[in-house]
């Protein structure tokens, strides 16, 4: 049974306590019939609460009301219901409005979670796309293939903007896990505070604000592939957890103490030299060499010339038609002016570069003079 179809007869189940309950008030004689009906739904319904959420209490409390036992069940807020197992009349206490928002905020809390997880999917689905000419890409791309058919670490460093993530994607998409979730962390964007707890999720009641059980990124990423996304900036104090992970495969929610064990290829990406790190006592050496399994290093664009233009024409493409464009093209002079440049923020300020050209529409043909290049000379000078 889908979870939509549980929860609308869940809601079905608390309108019918509700017409009871309304019953009972006023004395209403009810039929044999309809009691058996009611308390059939009553007993379904307690059973998916049971089964969905855990709420033990509720279960019991339908369940023995549905056996026309009577049962006073404290744990909810003084609910009390005395269902006569042979009278053809129903009189007991049940505030159907705190059962009916009860369960509806019970429902919203599993859509939420719900619609969280699909987000978390969808938001990991990064391109795969990889344009290059340059033979150091070609070989790094090859190393990409070849590694991406086993479970191994993979440890991709390289400066911003060079396509770390992009070669992650495309570990993932040549995997035997492609068909299977693929997690993105940025670890950079998370607060220290709450990082453990996107790691590894939350009990309900674990600390201010933990209103209900919530999966961590290695829960979501079980059976496929979890990118830790700049990983050099991962508190010290969380690497050695993280490091149990990658050994022992399990783990504990926060607040919780049952292991959770798990089947997650990982890998990571870095900015930063985490050779330096460690030297500064700011990433554990043991960590580092957990992850660095296979170590794949992305040269910066400047180095590789050769992919500049390939890159340039893709990216216009691209934003043209997410931009609704007519198709462009670049000139030999604006190409050159482009190739000639050393791209300080790499393959990203390329592609913002590109996508601005885009926006601001020169027509069907780029000069070279409709390229604005805005780094200044220290910045040229240190990248040259």
């Amino acid at each position: 049974m889908t979870p939509n179809i549980q929860l609308r007869m869940m809601v079905y189940a608390s309108l019918l306590a509700a017409l009871t309950a309304a019953g009972a008030y006023l004395a209403i004689p009810i039929g044999p019939v309809p009691i058996v009906l009611q308390n059939l739904f009553i007993l379904l319904a307690g059973l998916l609460l049971g089964s969905r959420w855990g709420l033990a209490s509720v279960s019991v409390y339908l369940l023995t009301g549905a056996l026309g036992l009577p049962v006073f069940a404290g744990g909810l807020g003084g609910i009390g219901r005395l269902v006569g197992p042979t009278g053809g009349y129903l009189v007991g206490f049940l505030p159907a409005v705190f059962v009916i928002g009860w369960i509806t905020e019970k429902a919203k809390e599993h859509q939420s979670l719900v619609q969280e997880n699909t987000f978390l999917r969808e938001e990991s689905k990064g391109p795969t796309e990889i344009i290059a000419v340059s033979p150091s890409m070609c070989k790094i791309f090859e190393e990409a293939v070849k590694v991406a058919k086993t479970n191994a670490s993979v440890l991709i460093q390289g400066e911003s903007g060079t396509g770390k993530e992009v070669i992650a994607g495309a570990i993932h998409a040549h995997s035997l896990r492609a068909d299977r979730p693929y997690i993105r962390v940025n670890c950079a964007a998370i607060p220290d505070t709450l990082i453990e707890s996107e790691f590894f999720g939350h009990e309900k009641g674990a600390f201010t604000g933990a209103n209900a059980k919530r999966p961590g990124r290695f829960e979501l990423a079980d059976g496929g592939t979890l990118l830790l996304d700049e990983i050099s900036e991962i508190p010290l104090l969380l690497q050695p957890k993280l490091l149990r992970v990658i050994q022992e495969r399990e783990f504990e929610r926060v607040g919780g103490h049952k292991p959770i064990s798990v089947d997650v290829r990982l890998l990571a990406t870095s900015n930063r030299n985490l050779q330096e790190a460690i030297a500064q006592k700011l990433f554990r050496e043991d960590l580092y060499y957990r992850l660095n399994v296979v170590p794949i290093i992305i040269p910066p664009l400047r180095e590789r010339r050769e992919d500049i233009v390939p890159l340039a024409h893709f990216f216009l493409q691209k934003q043209c038609l997410e931009n609704h464009k007519k198709p462009m093209t670049l000139t030999s002079d604006a190409e050159q002016k482009l190739a000639e440049y050393p791209w300080p923020g790499n393959i990203r300020e390329l592609s913002n570069i590109i996508e601005r050209l885009v926006v601001l529409d020169y027509g069907p043909t780029i000069e070279a003079d409709h390229i604005v290049l805005e780094a200044s000379s220290s910045t040229l000078r240190s990248c040259v």
